[in-house]
């Protein structure tokens, strides 16, 4: 029997797919907030959609990005849509991939959905612009 505190293949593969998407201080966040009631949960998280689908090879992480973001926008998850499209910054996807995206939303869950999304994404690119801003030292903190 395996022991429970040692991570799986999967589980290490997930980590580093998990980090090159949503960045280290990210994964390090969630990590530490872990507990003992969760740690299941984020491990299978990282195993299954980082271990498992997100570092399959059929897709690039700029498709995979996309297609989430559109599926978040979709179902209404606002913090992990937000979170998705401050991901980007990782995945190659732009701003103009992000948008026809979300077109796609609106035409395919509707309008309510691609409206708040849309407002969502450029909340986090706002957030985005003003902390490299602010890391170039061009506005105060």
């Amino acid at each position: 029997m395996r022991d429970p505190k040692q991570k799986s293949d999967r589980f290490e593969t997930g980590m580093s797919t998990r980090r090159a998407v949503l960045g280290g201080a990210h994964v390090d966040r969630a990590s530490a907030a872990a507990t003992d009631f969760d740690e299941p949960f984020q491990t299978f998280i990282t195993e299954g959609a980082w271990g498992s689908v997100w570092s399959r090879p059929q897709l690039t992480k700029r498709e995979r990005s996309l297609v989430t973001i559109a599926l978040l926008a979709a179902l209404g998850h606002d913090e992990e849509v937000a979170m998705h499209v401050r991901a980007t910054a990782n995945t190659g996807a732009t701003p103009e991939d992000v948008r026809e995206a979300l077109l796609h939303v609106a035409v395919y869950a509707g309008v309510p959905a691609a409206n708040r999304a849309f407002k969502l994404a450029k909340r986090a690119y706002e957030e985005m612009s003003a902390g490299q801003r602010r890391a170039e030292g061009r506005t105060p903190t």
